[in-house]
């Protein structure tokens, strides 16, 4: 069977995303091309890492990943990634609205799971067989994965900009204490990316 497995591009100051997000901006005011630009300008150099994101038999991601409206949903909203997302599996989305799955191009199909993130990485392990599975964010969803004991082993790409947000989605909010053992470090100009794993101590 395959680990649970998580990666996140996070600021200095810990943040993957700021609270105002929108269609427009899906990361709000943080500014997106300073978190991403070491995956789509300098994804040469990155491509192990980049490559490592997909590399996954399901998916588990928070509302907020797929979209940035709140309540009911927008049956016409299909997400940020157009008709061929990158994810090539079964993506389980967290959600208190329920929604009809919807199949995309390429293989990928989003499930709206409203009976906690429990149920969800249920649904992806079995959707998955053996393979890993992938959190696919955000932070708050990695958070609680972290607390609830469920993140075997997370890789964070961390850049080298400080967002100075006063609020934001921000890793290791509300997780208590944590051991993580570190297992893998690599540097270059615009991103370091770090690998951990659950310690077992």
């Amino acid at each position: 069977m395959g680990i649970v497995t998580a990666d996140i591009s996070i600021t200095l100051d810990g943040f993957g995303a700021a609270t105002d997000q929108s269609r427009e901006h899906p990361f709000g005011s943080l500014d997106e091309n300073q978190l991403h630009r070491w995956m789509f300008e300098h994804g040469d150099d990155n491509a192990a890492e980049v490559a490592a994101i997909v590399d996954a038999g399901a998916f588990v991601m928070g509302r907020n990943m797929f979209t940035p409206g709140r309540g009911e949903w927008d049956l016409d909203w299909r997400g940020w990634w157009g008709e061929d997302p990158p994810y090539h599996a079964p993506v389980f989305v967290l959600t208190h609205h329920e929604r009809p799955s919807l199949e995309m191009e390429g293989g990928t199909t989003f499930h709206f799971v409203t009976g906690g993130l429990d149920a969800a990485l249920v649904r992806a392990r079995a959707a998955a067989g053996e393979r890993n599975v992938a959190v696919a964010g955000g932070a708050a969803t990695i958070n609680a994965c972290l607390a609830a004991g469920h993140l075997d082993e997370l890789r964070l790409h961390v850049v080298p900009y400080v967002a100075g947000l006063a609020s934001g989605s921000r890793m290791f909010d509300g997780v208590g204490p944590l051991g993580l053992e570190p297992v893998a470090t690599r540097a270059t100009p615009y991103v370091t990316h770090l690998t951990y794993r659950r310690s077992r101590t």
